[in-house]
């Protein structure tokens, strides 16, 4: 999220709403609508969507269009729309996104138009600090200061205290499975303005609009829908936060947490259950089951399981836990990067160094593969990583000496020409230009290249 320092009334009003809602546990925020239509929440809420960018909803208008329109009228005629109520929100845009690894199948994202995106995001500066007095601290998506991070650190420390019999969960399409109903009334717990209610309840309902491949659109959705809020949305991520609050406030209340030693670790649909011994293990799965059941949303039984942690790894947040060996001797229980973030890196370097990517000068190249080694390992940062740093850096080196070949590849000698057909030696070239591709990289400063490398 950007910085609100640009709109200190509405980051003060935030830290009074924050501020309230731990004060009192049970106290539920009436006059709030008015605020969404204010000049600085609806400029703070512009920024930042801009910030995201995305792409265009039904209407196809982009930030171009609206910046050419002008912001400030824009932002004034929805300011107008909503103060006299008559602010409707459009359907959504629906396309569906490949799942790696998982031929025809598709993950469904639903795209606002920026119109309802701004609106969204000026209610979600308003509830955020609400709901966030009442989130658990072992929810960690979407959360000011919270990461996945912070999530993978926390299974690293339950296992090592001896937390090592794990449900390592999996939940059936959360976001579309949301029930409408019971997630209002987990909104009505604190928020009793009934045009913020009906601005949700709105949001939810929207018609969702599908290009098929014929060109013709499919219209689904629509009041009639009883659940599922659309992944893409901008307050999306909140209201999933605010529904599977249930879940963890239920485990602690049951007494669950003490009966099975165990531990939650959660991040957005994710989830392991952490425990001391299997049976532990077996009993805390059933009766996740069960909460979850009451709550209308499943567990997906094919891919939930129970591992003991020192035989079998399991794998969250795009780490592998499970037993690791150190160099030199010795097991521990510990964790590193999955075999699939692995295969998304080296694919992503393979895209950067292809031979259709030989038109870009060595800068542009090393620029490109700066920026993905730093996201990556600023994330896998934890952990036993020395094995994949070596595995991924070699793949990089022989990458990058491929894509110099291919660019420097040496011309043929016409007939009957004789003497050096290159100004350098083809090897030097290699060595110069992996040197500035590699050496400008910050992750593993004074790091040497393998010999085999240049050979």
């Amino acid at each position: 999220m950007i910085s609100l320092t640009r709109w200190p009334k509405v980051e003060d009003l935030r830290t009074k709403l924050n501020g309230r809602a731990k004060a009192k546990a049970k106290f539920r925020f009436y006059s709030l609508y008015d605020k969404v239509y204010r000049q600085d929440f609806l400029e703070a809420a512009y920024a930042q969507c801009k910030s995201n960018d995305g792409a265009p909803g039904v209407d196809g208008k982009t930030f171009e269009d609206i910046e050419s329109y002008g912001v400030e009228r824009y932002l004034a005629e929805l300011a107008d729309e909503l103060e006299r109520c008559v602010y409707q929100p459009q359907p959504v845009r629906r396309v569906l996104i490949p799942k790696e690894n998982q031929p025809g199948k598709f993950r469904p994202l639903g795209i606002p138009t920026i119109r309802d995106r701004i609106v969204q995001q000026a209610v979600k500066l308003l509830l955020e600090p609400i709901f966030e007095a009442d989130f658990t601290d072992n929810a960690y998506a979407y959360r000011a200061g919270r990461s996945a991070q912070g999530a993978v650190h926390e299974v690293e420390q339950g296992l090592k205290s001896g937390q090592t019999d794990v449900v390592d969960a999996d939940l059936s399409k959360y976001f579309d499975t949301i029930p409408h109903h019971e997630l209002m009334q987990s909104i009505q717990r604190r928020v009793a303005d009934g045009k913020i209610l009906m601005l949700v309840r709105a949001w939810l309902k929207v018609p969702v609009h599908e290009m098929k491949e014929n060109g013709k659109t499919v219209v689904s959705g629509g009041k009639k829908t009883k659940m599922g809020t659309p992944q893409g949305g901008v307050i999306s991520p909140l209201l999933a936060n605010i529904y599977f609050r249930r879940f963890l406030k239920a485990w602690v209340e049951l007494g669950y947490e003490r009966k099975f030693q165990s531990r939650i670790v959660n991040y957005a649909d994710d989830f392991v259950i952490l425990t001391r011994g299997k049976d532990c293990a077996q009993q805390a799965m059933e009766a996740a089951s069960k909460i979850l059941t009451k709550m209308q949303l499943t567990l997906n039984v094919e891919k939930t399981r129970i591992c003991y942690a020192w035989e079998e790894s399991f794998n969250f947040l795009g780490y592998t836990f499970g037993l690791q060996y150190r160099w030199g001797g010795g097991r521990t229980l510990a964790l590193a990067p999955s075999q699939k973030s692995r295969m998304k890196y080296r694919e992503r370097i393979r895209q950067a160094t292809a031979s259709d990517q030989t038109y870009k000068t060595v800068e542009q190249v090393a620029a490109e593969l700066n920026a993905i080694t730093r996201g990556y390992w600023n994330y896998f940062s934890q952990g036993m990583t020395q094995k994949a740093r070596h595995a991924l850096d070699g793949q990089l080196w022989m990458r990058m000496k491929r894509w110099v070949e291919r660019k420097h590849k040496p011309k043929r000698r016409r007939k009957g020409h004789s003497g050096q057909t290159e100004p350098r030696n083809i090897h030097e070239l290699v060595h110069a230009a992996t040197k500035r591709l590699v050496y400008g990289r910050d992750i593993r400063a004074g790091y040497r290249a393998p010999a085999a490398c240049f050979m």
